[in-house]
């Protein structure tokens, strides 16, 4: 069966993609393909989202070029139907969306200079090209969006979609467990961070005296892996909210060439320096040094956290409630206490756990709350942290009790799905669709699309 939602974000990646990285070498003669309304489909668009894919090492679905270019249709069919009935979608919006992907690439390849070169054109170029492929994405999201809202799903269907499964066909689950910690990052002494500035306006002076370069002492004491190979660098825009407020402000205050003063973020101590800027966009330098932490402070948030469980576990106050009030943790104070999976659920699987997690994991039961327990983060960051194992299920294959979230969830997927799929073949009567005769001979599923009328 078609999936109309998965393959139309599938179908808005690859577009975005090809004009964003496609090379010339991958480009076709153009052909179209495809016309839907006043809109074209361009066969090189479906052979570059193919070779994309390539690219990328991902494993080729069959008839990959006839899903694609599927895809392709119903997004434009749902993309004119949403100009129409005047979905907001706004130039805004679009170049919002374009300046976040541009910068994901930045982040992903290191530099600017290094995405051009990839793509053989400028940024500018880049965004231009894909500006077009971008609104339509947008403006069909929020038709998808628009068609579906309202669809809902009751236990019945639930039951009744679990049941059409063959047994010999459901799922085996691996345990999944509920787990939710409060965490504490002790903060180093004065003298520590005292000492800490010192050295760090010392390479401060050493980099305006040319006795070396900002880059040389990044690679060599920069604590921020993110950045330490490429000499520190980053690239900026003002509007981003990732980016630790201190340390945006700052960099936007410096001019092109100048080095900040330390300055003191959730991560740690900075010196920063302004490489280029346009507008709300900079390139930036940056060296970070993280005071260390001694066994003192470790053990007086051990203590602080003793406090917090035995609270918890004289019911005087929830374990949500006190991630909220104590944990230093940012996520702790929107997304609650507990580990989320990419989906959003709260049930995890034992390898997306870092492994001083799984160690103390193994000495819990369901219910049970650690004893305060010193960790390190993924960036090397020392804290102490109380963990509590809500729960924990055994492996077994799908099953109404244990899975109903699931089922439910992949049932009201399936709803949604069917809806989409009528509402395309009742509105495709309203547009001309006319598929190029050979496409339509190669890809026979199309055919039911062209209706040309």
């Amino acid at each position: 069966m078609y999936s109309v939602k998965r393959n139309l974000s599938l179908f808005a990646v690859l577009l975005f993609s090809s004009a964003l990285l496609a090379q010339p070498k991958k480009v076709v003669a153009d052909k179209i393909a495809a016309v839907v309304g006043d809109r074209i489909i361009l066969q090189s668009d479906i052979k570059n989202s193919v070779a994309d894919m390539v690219r990328r090492g991902e494993t080729l679905p069959p008839n990959a070029e006839c899903m694609i270019m599927e895809q392709a249709v119903v997004s434009k069919v749902m993309m004119l139907q949403a100009e129409k009935d005047s979905l907001p979608v706004t130039d805004e919006d679009v170049e919002a969306d374009l300046d976040n992907r541009i910068r994901s690439y930045i982040n992903q390849f290191g530099t600017q200079e290094a995405v051009e070169e990839i793509a053989g054109k400028t940024i500018y170029q880049i965004k231009d090209d894909a500006r077009e492929s971008v609104k339509e994405q947008k403006l069909a999201a929020a038709m998808q969006r628009k068609i579906v809202e309202n669809v809902r799903i009751t236990p019945v269907e639930v039951k009744a979609w679990f049941d059409k499964i063959p047994k010999d066909s459901l799922p085996f689950y691996e345990s999944e467990l509920e787990i939710g910690q409060i965490v504490l990052y002790p903060k180093a002494s004065r003298d520590l961070e005292q000492y800490i500035v010192g050295e760090m306006n010392n390479y401060r002076r050493q980099i305006e005296l040319k006795l070396t370069t900002f880059e040389q002492i990044a690679k060599r004491v920069s604590e921020d892996p993110g950045s330490k190979d490429r000499g520190g660098q980053y690239q900026l825009n003002r509007t981003e909210k990732t980016w630790d407020p201190v340390f945006l402000s700052t960099a936007f205050r410096l001019k092109e060439g100048e080095i900040s003063s330390p300055v003191k973020s959730k991560f740690g101590f900075h010196i920063i320096q302004m490489v280029q800027r346009n507008g709300d966009d900079a390139i930036v330098r940056h060296i970070l040094r993280i005071p260390p932490v001694t066994a003192e402070e470790i053990d007086q948030a051990k203590r602080k956290l003793d406090t917090v469980r035995s609270k918890v576990i004289a019911g005087t106050m929830t374990f949500n409630e006190a991630a909220t009030k104590y944990s230093d943790e940012e996520s702790a104070k929107y997304t609650g206490a507990y580990l989320t999976n990419r989906d959003g659920s709260t049930f995890v699987t034992i390898d997306q756990l870092d492994k001083e997690m799984v160690g103390v994991l193994s000495k819990l039961s369901p219910g049970d709350f650690s004893m305060p327990v010193a960790f390190e983060n993924e960036q090397g960051k020392k804290g102490v942290r109380i963990i509590h194992l809500k729960s924990r299920s055994a492996p077994h294959r799908m099953n109404l009790k244990d899975d109903y979230s699931k089922i439910a969830q992949f049932a009201l997927e399936e709803k949604k799905s069917k809806v989409m799929e009528r509402w395309i073949q009742n509105k495709l009567t309203t547009y001309y669709v006319n598929i190029d005769s050979a496409t339509a001979e190669e890809c026979p599923q199309l055919k039911k699309y062209s209706v040309a009328n």
